[in-house]
């Protein structure tokens, strides 16, 4: 009989969940709420019951499954220990070994968020094709994940790949959420664009679109700089020029084949995959030029197709 894996993304808001088959094909999909109550202690729990009932729904056996890929919004070591998970209300414990015990599953992966979510764009997305990516991701932050060979490169503690904690402007002096100044996400982020266009906004004297709106977004920056609204186009261009340096000093280290960028800022397209490329070419060595800079192509499903993969490989 055909086997079949379950890819679980965990969010702070819901829980994705996809059924796939060993040769890839997602079959389901579903959410369910993620309980953050009693210091996350029902989130696994709420997973290994949801599980259960698909598999009772299509009758599927338990040893007709591969095994189960979960990805988690914190450091997860790669025997599957998360190192705390404040979004959760987690503490230190293995994810992998309980999940095993709810389920009854054995073969349990557990990866970063991020991580999981590279590793499924370089499977079934924008990566595809290629085994050495990084994938950024612009969002209210900026997460990253670095896959090396076809594996994902999680470091000593999980927490490899935190590319939005790449110091871009040494003579930043706003004090970033992770403690440090000038940091990528300070800039490149949905809530990064929107600050530094408050900023431009009060020194410059330029006509803008942006000074007509009642709510600046990262959507409406780019809107503007792509109907050729000058002040826009100057928070673009400081943007992909902020994305341009920290991408080449990534390439530095790791040297991929491509970078993918996803997340809600991506949406802009062309205009910014096109600009980040242009000033990467301006600050990178000769023997690392001509990268791929391609979009993110799974959206939301990243992080499940990732999620199993992790199992099926």
């Amino acid at each position: 009989m055909e086997k079949f894996c379950f890819g679980v993304d965990v969010g702070g808001t819901t829980v994705k969940i996809g059924l796939f088959t060993e040769s890839g094909e997602l079959k389901d999909k579903w959410e369910i709420v993620t309980r953050k109550e009693e210091g996350g202690s029902l989130i696994l729990s709420d997973i290994a019951d949801s599980l259960k009932q698909k598999l009772s729904e299509k009758k599927i056996k338990n040893e007709n499954i591969y095994g189960i890929g979960i990805g988690i919004p914190g450091p997860i070591t790669a025997e599957g220990t998360v190192l705390k998970c404040v979004n959760l209300g987690w503490g230190i414990f293995n994810v992998a070994e309980e999940v095993e015990k709810l389920t009854g599953i054995s073969n349990v992966k557990v990866g970063n968020d991020a991580n999981v979510a590279a590793l499924g764009e370089m499977w079934k997305g924008g990566g595809k094709g290629h085994k050495n990516i990084v994938m950024l991701t612009l969002g209210t932050g900026v997460g990253g994940g670095i896959i090396i060979d076809g594996n994902i490169l999680t470091g000593s503690k999980g927490a490899a790949g935190e590319v939005g904690h790449i110091t871009v402007n040494y003579d930043e002096e706003d004090t970033c959420n992770c403690g440090k100044r000038g940091c990528l996400e300070q800039f490149a982020s949905a809530t990064g664009i929107v600050k530094e266009a408050k900023r431009l906004l009060l020194i410059s004297d330029k006509s803008s679109k942006l000074r007509e709106l009642q709510y600046l977004s990262a959507k409406s920056i780019f809107d503007a700089a792509k109907e050729g609204d000058e002040l826009a186009n100057e928070l673009v261009n400081q943007l992909a020029k902020y994305l341009g340096i920290a991408a080449s000093h990534i390439a530095a280290v790791v040297d991929p084949e491509a970078f993918v960028i996803g997340g809600g800022v991506s949406k802009a397209g062309e205009i910014l995959t096109t600009r980040i490329k242009e000033n990467y070419e301006k600050n990178v060595m000769f023997a690392l030029k001509n990268k791929e800079f391609k979009l993110a192509e799974l959206g939301n499903d990243a992080g499940i197709y990732g999620c199993a993969k992790m199992v099926l490989k």
